[in-house]
């Protein structure tokens, strides 16, 4: 007895893999390549060969198990074994002598030959023509033994037709879409000749108790140098797998091949959120591939937040159906701000707190700047002192300054006040930062909102103009509208909308007096800011408007 440790082979500049299937079993005889071992990295799954012929012995791994290039992998018994042929098990020493003579009269050469085979479809269940819906492997593809080739579907159900072996996919005699009956040419195949044990050997192997039945004649016909027929590769082909197709369409069940399925484990994708193309609602290779696609482009959920993955599917309407439509393609900035919204407002915990700012002593103050802004160069708005009263507030209250980590155990308080402008643009909705609005003046601010508007409307906002805030500020006043809820621009924890000022009585204690009121709604993370925050927050904000003097202090 000579055992040797096989180790795992150079796994293609991967690290580190793991071990997800386990392909043989103790005493089991191996030839050079068989596989060993299935492993899976984070992007594809593949098989560990045998580097040498023998009888395993032991596996030195098992499922589960991350391995690298160079661990140990199993022992295996190479007593027995010479250069060109493969180790035999004992009962090959027990066949016959006509089954072993012509195993020992082949050629070396013979044996390291490669063949073609014709592959035929296999016997169906039935005497009718069925539909091939699915191509499962490319020319070229190298396939497993059992790996499917095609998918049929007949009225109750599919069928996944695997290879009879190991090989080189040559040829396609099918296309998707055509009728093939039992017996007609799928394939070509090249095999590999350690993947094509003589009959002898094979018969020895397996059933060595059918041996004394074998007849020397039959023998020379299995010789790697014979090409099977049509009927002989129908014949060894594995039966098809057939799936019986659900009674409705409810999705209970996912309607996919072994080979989607191989796809989808490899690249990570759940079968159940893909939706499928195919036949009756069938997925596809090419679903999956979508799928992928469209999840790298959409920005990731945070963890531990709710995603909304099991919210329905909004439903595909033919609107034309109702009337002339016309149909153009969604701005980038605005697929981006409704993808952006819907995160927030499915991870973020809204609350709004509403209050209104007496602006009548502002008002005032700022019509008395028109001449110095003129001579300036510049248009003082409200938004300008909005933005220095929620800077002042900020520094005041760090709480609307910090940030929930993503793991939701953390939070991250920001030493600098950002704030974000939500400017409406003919591109969409842009929200340029003003930084560091705590140590800037009235006249800076609103001079820097001015430039940061003007560069967002004419599409020459940088990338790194739009980041960074730790709140945002959204104003509808010259718009109109009496108040609305604005969505936290997460991971901020708060937003203030401003609407259109409106004339109100307000009783002064002895008379009603009219007054130029502000509406405001602050919009904040319940998770990280609460009722009594945000109230302190709002008062803050309406004590400094309705008394422009406190922002100098």
């Amino acid at each position: 007895m000579t055992i040797i440790t096989l180790t795992v082979p150079d796994l293609g500049g991967v690290d580190e893999v793991e071990v997800i299937e386990l392909s043989a079993s103790a005493g089991q005889t191996i030839a050079v390549d068989d596989a060993l071992a299935v492993v899976e990295s984070d992007k594809a799954s593949m098989d560990l060969p045998a580097t040498e012929a023998g009888v395993l012995v032991r596996y030195l791994i098992k499922e589960g198990d991350r391995i690298a290039a160079g661990a140990p992998l199993a022992e295996i018994d190479v007593v027995g074994a010479s250069e060109g042929e493969a180790p035999a098990a004992e009962p090959v020493a027990a066949a016959p002598a006509a089954l072993a003579e012509p195993v020992e009269s082949f050629p070396a050469a013979a044996v390291v030959q490669s063949r073609e085979i014709e592959v035929a479809i296999p016997d169906i269940g039935s005497d009718g023509l069925v539909e091939v819906i699915e191509i499962s492997a490319a020319v070229g593809d190298e396939l497993a033994e059992g790996d499917t080739l095609l998918v049929l579907e007949s009225d109750k159900a599919t069928m996944d037709v695997p290879v009879p072996q190991a090989g080189t996919l040559l040829a396609l005699r099918v296309s998707e879409g055509d009728k093939v009956a039992s017996g007609a040419a799928m394939a070509v195949l090249r095999i590999a000749a350690a993947e094509q044990p003589t009959a002898p050997q094979a018969e020895a192997q397996t059933t060595p108790q059918a041996a004394p039945q074998a007849t020397p004649q039959a023998t020379p016909q299995a010789t790697p140098q014979t090409a099977p027929t049509v009927a002989t590769a129908a014949a060894a082909t594995p039966p098809p797998v057939a799936t019986v197709l659900p009674a409705d369409d409810d999705g209970a069940d996912v309607y996919a091949g072994p080979a989607v399925r191989k796809l989808a484990r490899e690249l990570g994708v759940a079968l159940a959120k893909v939706a499928g193309s195919g036949p009756r609602g069938r997925i596809l290779k090419d679903d999956v591939s979508a799928f992928v696609k469209q999840s790298l482009a959409a920005p990731a959920a945070p963890a531990g937040a709710a995603a909304g993955s099991g919210l329905p599917a909004l439903p595909e309407i033919d609107y034309s159906q109702f009337g002339t439509v016309e149909t153009r393609p969604a701005s980038n900035i605005a697929k981006a701000t409704a993808r952006n919204m819907v995160r927030s407002w499915l991870n973020v915990p809204h609350v709004t707190h509403f209050d209104k700012a007496d602006i009548t002593e502002l008002e005032s103050f700022r019509a008395s700047l028109r001449s110095a802004a003129e001579a300036r160069n510049t248009r003082i708005s409200a938004v300008a002192f909005a933005v220095k009263a929620v800077a002042v507030a900020l520094r005041e209250q760090p709480i609307f300054r910090t940030a929930l980590s993503a793991d939701g155990e953390q939070l991250i308080e920001k030493q600098y006040c950002h704030i974000g402008i939500a400017v409406d643009t003919e591109r969409g909705l842009m929200v340029p930062v003003l930084r560091d609005a705590d140590q800037k003046g009235i006249w800076q601010i609103a001079a820097e909102v001015a430039e940061l508007a003007a560069l967002a409307r004419s599409g020459k906002l940088k990338p790194a103009q739009m980041q960074g805030g730790c709140f945002t500020i959204s104003s509808l006043g010259a718009i109109g509208g009496t108040g609305f809820t604005p969505i936290v621009n997460a991971p901020e924890v708060g937003i203030l909308g401003l609407s259109k000022t409106t004339v109100e009585p307000v009783w002064d204690g002895s008379e009603f007096q009219p007054r130029q009121l502000l509406p405001m709604a602050l919009s904040y993370d319940h998770r990280t800011v609460n009722g009594g925050d945000a109230g302190r927050f709002m008062v803050r904000i309406v004590e400094l408007l309705g008394d422009v003097r406190w922002l100098a202090m």
